[in-house]
């Protein structure tokens, strides 16, 4: 064969294989815009409708889809029941629905469980895809919120002998359940704890019939669904948690957690405790989803959260607004990872 031959075959090998690895490799999969045009992302909360995360992901979910190449529908469906968000996380973190069409709103304390090693919890969440935070409760705080006429007004009340204020709280892994243990094994106030309510809205109306004396909720979330009764002044909070100021205007005078304990140790439980607010309403995708999909969905997320649109949408529903991107979120995730082992023991028995 002449050499001038071999060149010109070599050549046309070179260019067929060359179209095989395009054809098979990420590079060649469908650009953002074409894969997205005319799909449906489908937007998982593991909440009751009513409640804070059920909130912040259909305000995500109204607004999202703008701002993806592509613009796809987004639907919000609801996961509830027992372990709801451990049990989302553990999808995320196993699943192979990795093509970018699924992404969930997380319970900002899960991450938590897989990093105190509950055998529940079989995800690691610095490998999560996390798309960013429309809160770093820089605007918001965690309250413990009563009838402003009822028992519980100060927290005083907390402390009296023989009387027991009754809380009102989700099931395992909910975050008003890890505040109302620590109301009563860290601070040793006098709380009994009503588990099971399948929701915040739940609670809330047990709250107003009396059935229980309090609850632990965002104020995000009282102002957003329970705007009446606040407007009304029908409702007190008592403590404001995540906090290092009192949230203004709102909550000038309610005392803040952290600074009720003097123990060294006991403060550093409750920072531990604190710290997932921090990445108050996260999104994310499934660990390893399809990299120019994923960076589809994190523009989009930085593009909505920036949108007049969106932001005019959370002030008509009164959600308080202090967005973070992708990167810090992690960065938080990481932080929680790196607690002292110590700190984490302590608040995995508290959990107990």
């Amino acid at each position: 064969m002449a050499i001038t031959d071999f060149r010109r075959h070599l050549g046309a090998a070179i260019c067929a294989l060359t179209a095989v690895a395009c054809a098979v490799s990420p590079a060649g999969a469908q650009a953002p815009d074409q894969f997205y045009a005319g799909r449906t992302i489908n937007l998982i909360v593991p909440s009751n409708p009513g409640g804070a995360y059920d909130i912040s992901a259909r305000l995500v979910g109204r607004h999202l889809g703008r701002h993806i190449a592509g613009q796809p529908s987004v639907v919000v469906q609801n996961q509830s029941g027992g372990a709801a968000g451990i049990v989302l996380a553990n999808r995320l973190g196993n699943t192979t629905e990795t093509n970018g069409t699924l992404i969930a709103g997380m319970l900002r304390s899960v991450p938590q469980f897989a990093i105190m090693g509950d055998p529940n919890a079989r995800f690691d969440p610095v490998k999560l895809e996390w798309l960013g935070s429309i809160s770093s409760f820089a605007t918001d705080a965690y309250v413990l919120v009563a009838n402003a006429d009822g028992k519980l007004r100060s927290v005083e009340d907390l402390k009296k002998p023989g009387v027991k204020i009754h809380l009102g709280s989700n099931r395992s892994g909910s975050t008003n359940l890890t505040f109302a243990l620590m109301l009563k094994e860290v601070y040793r106030y006098n709380v009994e704890i009503v588990r099971g309510f399948p929701g915040a809205a739940d609670i809330m109306l047990a709250l107003q019939r009396g059935e229980v004396d309090g609850t632990l909720i965002d104020m995000s979330a009282i102002l957003a669904g329970q705007k009446d009764l606040w407007s009304a002044g029908k409702l007190k909070v008592v403590i404001q948690f995540a906090r290092t100021k009192p949230l203004l205007p709102h909550l000038p005078d309610a005392a803040i957690g952290r600074d009720l304990l003097t123990d060294a140790n006991d403060r550093a439980l409750v920072e531990f405790a604190e710290l997932p607010f921090f990445m108050g309403f996260p999104f994310v995708a499934p660990a390893g989803t399809e990299p120019a999909r994923l960076a589809a969905l994190r523009k989009g997320f930085d593009a909505m959260v920036a949108d007049t649109a969106f932001k005019e949408d959370a002030a008509k529903i009164s959600f308080p607004l202090s967005p973070i991107d992708a990167a810090a979120v992690k960065k938080l995730v990481e932080q929680t990872a790196a607690t002292p082992r110590e700190v984490v023991e302590r608040f995995k028995k508290l959990l107990d």
